[in-house]
């Protein structure tokens, strides 16, 4: 699969449209992640299935839980740590109004979907390489609705940089970032975004730097892993992910292996690092959204 070639919402037409408005709309975020769309360009008869068995996963009260929980174990952790978290005002970035609402928002967006990517990585990573994704559902919460008002309509859409266009006046800060997260080039997207205002960029990533290096961030990160795990052992089924059940739908094998090893790239590496992050820029604007519910 090439990973460069993505769907993007403006060029989707028909059933993949709407699958994008029913991704934004579950999430409750709008925005379509690099990897659906990537999916979909590359796989659209995968994109559309995967779909329909994950979607149920993030209607639950359950979820909900989780997906609070997730970030409150990293905000959690770094509160307790030595360094404490900036807190910006629009005067401290230089931003004008109108910029600072889209800034605020476009991060709020990314704090919505970090939790519920880190759990469909997690879950597509697990059940197409072999490990168990089981159903064990725990009491009412596994099966009932999501809250109907959480993390709604606290987002705004989101718009970036182009990847080659990044402003030379961060480009000592973009350094960093790719360091800190292991990346040989490029920029994930949350950055992508947050470059459109290099002010605040700058600034944040030159205070957090020693807190996102901290033995604190580390905990916070396991935190997260464990709130997704902890999820994951009280799923209220099991989505037919596995090798044997993407056959049974008329997959191919060389297929089936590709798909396995591009999610497993999206479940590793970088990523563990990059989500968790979204919730502390997001706490630095005071963006950041429920902890519990």
């Amino acid at each position: 699969m090439d990973r460069s070639r993505q769907l993007y919402e403006r060029d989707a037409t028909g059933w993949q449209r709407g699958l994008y408005e029913d991704v934004k709309s579950t999430f409750r975020a709008p925005i379509v992640n690099w990897f659906f769309r990537a999916l979909t360009a590359n796989e659209p008869a995968f994109a559309r299935y995967a779909w329909g068995q994950l979607k149920p996963l993030f209607q639950t009260r359950a979820f909900g839980g989780y997906a609070v929980s997730y970030r409150d174990a990293v905000l959690s952790a770094l509160e307790d740590g030595e360094a404490a978290l900036p807190r910006y005002r629009r005067v401290d970035v230089d931003v004008r109004p109108a910029e600072w609402r889209e800034l605020r928002g476009q991060l709020a967006t990314f704090d919505i979907v970090a939790p519920r990517l880190a759990l469909a990585f997690a879950v597509c990573d697990r059940a197409m390489n072999g490990d168990s994704v089981d159903d064990d559902p725990r009491g009412t919460s596994s099966t009932a609705p999501l809250p109907t008002w959480l993390d709604r309509d606290r987002g705004r859409s989101v718009t970036m940089v182009d990847p080659g266009d990044v402003p030379d006046d961060l480009a000592d800060t973009v350094d960093g970032i790719r360091d800190f997260h292991g990346l040989e080039g490029g920029l994930p997207s949350i950055y992508r975004c947050l470059a459109q205002w290099p002010p605040y960029l700058e600034a944040a990533w030159s205070d957090l730097e020693p807190v996102l290096e901290s033995e604190a961030f580390e905990r916070a990160c396991d935190g997260a892993d464990s709130a997704v795990d902890d999820h994951l052992a009280g799923l209220p089924y099991a989505p037919r992910l596995s090798p044997a059940a993407l056959s049974e739908r008329g997959f191919d094998d060389a297929t089936i292996d590709e798909l396995g090893e591009f999610v497993r790239q999206f479940n590793r590496g970088a990523i563990e690092t990059v989500l968790p992050a979204i919730a502390v820029y997001a706490a630095t604007l005071d963006v950041a959204g429920e902890r519990m519910l």
